[in-house]
């Protein structure tokens, strides 16, 4: 169970969080540089998901926040799955060497991932990979598409046993 967990939330990890200022003058708004100006339309707001394998006898709800931080250099998105569960956080940036985004992922369970994402049109894409699963899950993709400002979605995909699975999804809708 808990490797599951583990797993779909190493997923989730692009789309959750609490909102947090980077700048000390809180009056005027900061800006997303250049590279992360994609994430402009997901910030500045708290998500509730709830995954498709959801059930009243054993809920999947998951709340992020996704915000600003760094002065505009990183997006900042923390979540709590099941109140509390289990949380984490992810810190996404530009790497201007690579000209790449990627992102570092840090959890209660107290391990840690690193990837790499892009946005595919309007949808954004990430990829990490996973040590450690013990349902032989190696690598994750997830696909996140923002279906209007108060919706997005959330499906994962598994390289499973060396053959690509459809794992967890998820709808989230904004709550503040």
């Amino acid at each position: 169970m808990f490797n599951k967990i583990r797993t779909l939330v190493t997923v989730v990890l692009l789309l959750i969080t609490p909102f947090c200022w980077a700048e000390a003058d809180r009056s005027k708004p900061l800006q997303l540089a250049e590279p992360l100006q994609q994430f402009a339309p997901y910030v500045g707001k708290t998500w509730r998901g709830e995954f498709s394998d959801s059930t009243a006898a054993k809920p999947m709800i998951d709340v992020s926040h996704w915000s600003v931080a760094l002065q505009g250099q990183a997006v900042r998105i923390t979540h709590s799955l099941n109140q509390g569960e289990y949380e984490g956080e992810t810190m996404i940036v530009f790497n201007g060497q690579t000209q790449q985004l990627e992102f570092f992922y840090f959890t209660t369970a107290g391990f840690y991932t690193i990837g790499r994402a892009e946005f595919d049109g309007s949808a954004f894409v990430s990829y990490e990979q996973v040590s450690g699963n013990s349902d032989g899950i190696t690598e994750v993709k997830a696909e996140i598409n923002l279906v209007d400002a108060n919706t997005m979605t959330q499906q994962a995909h598994y390289l499973k046993n060396g053959r690509w699975v459809k794992g967890h999804s998820a709808r989230y809708r904004v709550v503040e």
